[in-house]
């Protein structure tokens, strides 16, 4: 029996031509021209600041990789920055959900593009940790949002604090671009499909040697020692007058355990503390609300000064194929990508926002492609509506993963054969068979849950016949090698397009931490190398 997506979801709560050519000027010509020649970077919007990390090893590295891109091109200067983070979204998730919106919409998929990969600039990022070959999403976002790589399962805390020690994450903290917009006078925001204290939103503002740490709850197992949890450390960032906007997921962490939680009967909140932190986010300004559902973002003005906290489930937020069937109505990624760009833009300074779309990953880990490459196309149109809403002259947009997954295409299937499907050849009638004669998917992934399912109470992994099984189903849940209780992370490079002022630095293959010194050169919120 095919194990419940639904299930597994609440559990988890990615020749060289031979054309001839001309004789090639002299070897000194090129260094007389670049003797000759200087490129003079327009001035910066803002002088720049230091980094609490900037002796770190991978800081420095990364920083002066970035200078050097100056040195040879420039830089021109950008007033706001949004990082968009796809979590888990690999390549092959990039080329799948390609072909999925085209023959979504009834296009050519195969030729279709997405508004991504429209983008001028890009580049591939090397996604490994300080200690890890293949990463998860807490130490990924810290190289990001704060240019240094760190030990996997922390978030904003160097190399030298290790997982679970509270102890060593003091004194080896890190100032986040978000931090040092908030310093500078401009407006933040985060958005995400996630919880809002889940790792990649969490970069943003924490520091904590255990990414899970998320509600006081959960301030056991190792050294919690002083350390503050995730939620609590949002309410209380003390950079600026904090984020203008913050919205997605994670109500639990914010509510007590005697609060009830206002869409889910029966259900409270995770606090042990007795503190209700969202109406600490109210009480801190007479501008300040906080919203749970559909009607209560339909009521805010997001034109005014207003400062959102959105919490909008208990955990993650639903996948958009689900989002209709929400009990209390949720806003679309989109809807909360625009209203952001809304409420930041009043900010006279600039902004730095960052939306992820949080749950690729989540449906990768359960071998659900079908939600995967929804999500991705969810995404997608985020991305576009931000465009739409911003000045390329003016804004610097980045488009990335945080890592890859194991999920693969294959088989030959023909052109146009439905992305979700069987692999059908086109040379005959019958779908393309392995050794086995069974038929398989175009999709698979290398490890997941189901290489073995259950049949009369008892393990069975021989290869399950998919040929009357409809596998472009929703729920279905695509094949996997190696038998997982959830799916695994990807150690492959991942994607970067960029556009507009300081996207041009974006090139090659990049350690991902160059992402952070690249938005921060280009803002000016981050001094160069020699000025440090």
């Amino acid at each position: 029996m095919r194990t419940s997506i639904a299930a597994l979801m609440t559990g988890l709560a990615l020749a060289s031509t031979a054309c001839t050519t001309t004789t090639p000027p002299p070897a000194e010509a090129p260094e007389a021209l670049a003797a000759t020649e200087t490129v003079t970077p327009p001035a910066p919007l803002r002088p720049g600041l230091v980094p609490e990390q900037a002796s770190d090893s991978y800081y420095v590295s990364a920083a002066e990789a970035v200078q050097k891109r100056i040195d040879a091109q420039g830089v021109k200067p950008a007033k706001n920055v949004i990082l968009f983070v796809g979590d888990g979204m690999s390549i092959p998730t990039v080329t799948a959900a390609r072909i999925y919106a085209g023959q979504k919409r009834g296009l050519d998929g195969e030729s279709y593009s997405l508004t991504m990969e429209t983008l001028p600039h890009m580049a591939l990022s090397k996604t490994y940790s300080h200690d890890y070959q293949v990463a998860d999403s807490a130490s990924t976002a810290t190289a990001m949002t704060a240019g240094v790589k760190v030990n996997s399962g922390t978030l904003g805390v160097l190399k030298e604090a290790t997982r679970n020690n509270c102890a060593l994450a003091q004194g080896n903290g890190t100032d986040s671009i978000f931090d040092l917009a908030e310093r500078e006078g401009l407006a933040t925001g985060i958005i995400s499909t996630a919880r809002i204290t889940h790792a990649t939103p969490g970069s943003t503002y924490s520091e904590t040697p255990n990414r899970d740490w998320e509600s006081d709850a959960d301030l056991k197992g190792g050294d919690a020692g002083d350390c503050k949890d995730i939620a609590r450390q949002l309410i209380e960032w003390p950079e600026g007058d904090g984020f203008e906007v913050a919205m997605g997921g994670g109500r639990s962490a914010f509510l007590t355990e005697a609060e009830a939680d206002p869409e889910n009967e029966g259900k409270t909140g995770s606090r042990k503390d007795g503190r209700d932190l969202t109406a600490e986010w109210v009480a801190k300004g007479p501008d300040r609300v906080y919203i749970t559902d559909q009607a209560g973002f339909d009521a805010t003005d997001f034109t005014s000064d207003v400062k959102v906290l959105g919490l909008f489930e208990r955990s993650h937020m639903q996948f958009e194929m689900d989002r209709a069937k929400d009990t209390a109505g949720e806003p679309s990624l989109v809807d909360l990508t625009k209203a952001a760009i809304t409420r930041l833009s009043q900010d006279p300074d600039g902004f730095v926002l960052m939306v992820e779309g949080g749950r690729i990953d989540h449906a990768h880990h359960g071998v659900n492609a079908a939600r995967a490459l929804d999500e991705t196309d969810a995404f997608d149109q985020a991305i576009a509506a931000a465009l739409d809403m911003t000045d390329n002259d003016d804004t610097l947009i980045i488009v990335t993963a945080d890592h890859s997954h194991t999920m693969t295409i294959s088989g030959y299937p023909q052109r146009g054969n439905p992305i979700l499907g069987k692999v059908a050849t086109g040379l005959d009638d019958d779908h393309m068979m392995a050794q086995d004669g069974k038929p398989y998917t175009t999709l698979s992934y290398a490890s997941g849950m189901t290489a073995c399912r259950m049949v009369e109470g008892e393990p069975d992994c021989t290869r399950e016949d998919l040929s009357d099984v409809d596998t472009t189903e929703p729920d279905f849940q695509q094949p996997s090698l190696v038998f997982m209780g959830s799916e695994t992370h990807g150690g492959d490079d991942v994607a970067i397009f960029a556009t507009g002022p300081g996207s041009e630095l974006v090139s090659g293959v990049m350690e991902q931490n160059e992402i952070f010194h690249v938005m921060g050169r280009a803002s000016g919120l981050v001094k160069a190398p020699s000025a440090e």
